[in-house]
């Protein structure tokens, strides 16, 4: 049988942040260190972009015009038994990426991984159609894959509590810290990102993730306000989501339309000096899979204040604040502490300097190829 294995890329090329930038990155490090295995990257809606060099010489695109959204339909909705293999060929294993597993030939292994079940965890934070599109498909992905990645151990242990999924069946594959990511130091760099931006010259508070009500920004918004310092601003960067319309409307009703500035998505270039310039990164998330962001921001030496659920406490570990992300004035006052208490800063500063030391992509897929060993053998 033949030994190629196919990750489905659709989601790299869909998607700047989030699930896109998690299956570029571990693509790219597969590449860095794998030159002899045979990939073939899946992509979905080929017609309507213009393919990059493949990251490697073992490395092909196998593509279809069809649209995400249709083989969806085809694939999850309407169960149409049309396997992967029709595009990409003959293949040993499939790895799909992104919470669903698509019809494959019977003897092709599969990989399946899911990042998170905040659906679940946080229903009324997801948009409607999602969830109930989610509801329907991930546990019947779950229940045909040979084996599943999880984020964290918090993903892991809701697997297993959630969908009665054997422990066995699960590993835990965390993300990395690109290189890319580290303390700008440059005046000129941070001044030049500043007004590409049009941030001002002010101190800020950033905070990165897409517009929807489980990144819990209305609470950042309300703890900025708690806090009385005109002079501060909250920078958010992330593309527009869903069930954003009370986070507007809270604003204007707060008069913080001048404090509050969101950026849309920001180049992923941009975000090492967005990082560096900001006075503290906060992520008050209500759940999350991982949390790459405050990785992100502790490489690039910037106090974290975080929440204290789900995986968050897994991955900052002693390395930031942690709050319940329901609490607005404790949310406040670890925010009030990372500005002013300069020697609370330095030491956060300093843990998390090391903290991201054990976050790498080279490490991520070390571990992924040993997983792709084992379900070939």
């Amino acid at each position: 049988m033949s030994q190629v294995i196919a990750i489905d890329y659709t989601a790299a090329l869909e998607q700047g942040g989030g699930i896109g930038r998690y299956t570029r990155e571990l693509v790219a490090a597969l590449a860095a260190l794998d030159d002899q295995t045979e990939f073939r990257l899946f992509v979905a809606g080929q017609q309507s972009r213009r393919l990059p060099e493949p990251p490697g010489p073992n490395f092909s695109w196998a593509t279809t015009r069809l649209s995400p959204k249709w083989l969806a339909r085809a694939w999850h909705r309407a169960r149409m038994p049309l396997p992967i293999e029709r595009w990409t060929g003959p293949i040993a294993l499939l790895h799909a990426p992104d919470f669903t597993l698509p019809p494959t030939q019977l003897l092709t292994r599969t990989l399946l991984t899911v990042h998170d079940l905040s659906f679940i965890r946080a229903p009324e934070t997801a948009d409607p159609g999602l969830r109930e599109y989610l509801n329907e498909v991930v546990p019947r992905s779950v229940r045909r894959a040979n084996q599943i990645l999880a984020d964290s151990e918090s993903t892991r242990q809701d697997l297993i509590a959630l969908y009665s999924v054997p422990p066995r069946k699960i590993a835990v594959l965390y993300s990395g810290v690109s290189d890319r990511f580290y303390p700008i130091a440059d005046a000129g760099a941070l001044q030049s990102v500043r007004e590409r931006y049009h941030i001002g010259g002010g101190p800020y508070i950033f905070s990165v993730g897409t517009v929807q009500p489980r990144k819990n920004y209305g609470r950042l918004v309300k703890a900025l306000h708690r806090l009385g310092r005109p002079d501060l601003k909250l920078v958010i960067a992330g593309g527009k989501g869903w069930l954003e319309d009370p986070l507007y409307q809270q604003i204007e009703e707060l008069g913080m339309g001048k404090q509050v500035q969101f950026l849309g998505f920001a180049n992923d270039d941009d975000l090492p000096a967005l990082y560096s310039a900001a006075e503290v990164f906060a992520f008050p998330s209500l759940y999350e899979g991982f949390g790459l962001p405050p990785l992100e921001a502790m490489a690039c030496g910037v106090p974290v204040v975080s929440s204290n659920t789900s995986s968050l406490p897994e991955v900052v570990a002693n390395a930031a604040l942690t709050v319940n992300p329901t609490d607005v004035e404790a949310l406040a006052d670890a925010l009030g502490r990372l500005l002013d208490d300069h020697a609370l800063r330095n030491t956060l500063i300093n843990r998390g300097q090391l903290r991201v030391q054990g976050f790498s992509w080279t490490a991520s897929a070390r571990v992924l190829k040993q997983i792709y060993r084992r379900l070939l053998d």
